[in-house]
C-alpha cells in the first residue's frame, strides 16, 4: 500500500477491507464462534478509522492524542482477532497476510504519531 496516504485515508481503506472480510466470513461460516469472532473483527477494525476521523476535529491537543490512542488500542485488538481467526482454523493465514501487514503499518504510524504529539506537547509551554 502507498506509504504517502494520510492515516485517515489508510484506516478508512482498512475498514473497507475488514467489512469485506466480515461479509465473506459470514457467507462461508455459519457456526456461532465464527460469527462472534468476525463481528469482533468488524467492530475493532472499523473503529480504528472512526477514531482517526474523530481526531481530525479534536477539541484540544490532548483530545487528539486520546483519539489516536484509542485507535491504537482498537488496532491492537483487531490484530488479536485476526490471530484468533487464523489460529482457530477459521481462516487460512494467507487470506489475512496482506491485512496483517497493513495493520502492522497502521500500528507503527499511530505509535509514531502519538509519540511525536506527546513530545510536542511536553515542549510547548
Amino acid at each position: 500500500m502507498n506509504n504517502t496516504i494520510r492515516i485517515q485515508e489508510r484506516t478508512e481503506l482498512f475498514a473497507i477491507r475488514v467489512v469485506k472480510a466480515y461479509v465473506e466470513l459470514n457467507r462461508k461460516h455459519f457456526d456461532d464462534a465464527s460469527k462472534v469472532l468476525s463481528k469482533q473483527l468488524l467492530r475493532a477494525g472499523t473503529s480504528i478509522g472512526a477514531n482517526c476521523a474523530e481526531a481530525e476535529f479534536a477539541q484540544s491537543h490532548k483530545d487528539f492524542i486520546s483519539k489516536y490512542s484509542i485507535a491504537l488500542k482498537e488496532a491492537s485488538e483487531c490484530r488479536y482477532w485476526i490471530k484468533i481467526l487464523i489460529n482457530s482454523g477459521t481462516v487460512p493465514k494467507q487470506k489475512f497476510t496482506a491485512m496483517q501487514s497493513e495493520l502492522d503499518s497502521i500500528i507503527r504510524i499511530l505509535i509514531s504519531s502519538i509519540n511525536t504529539l506527546k513530545q510536542k506537547s511536553q515542549n510547548t509551554p
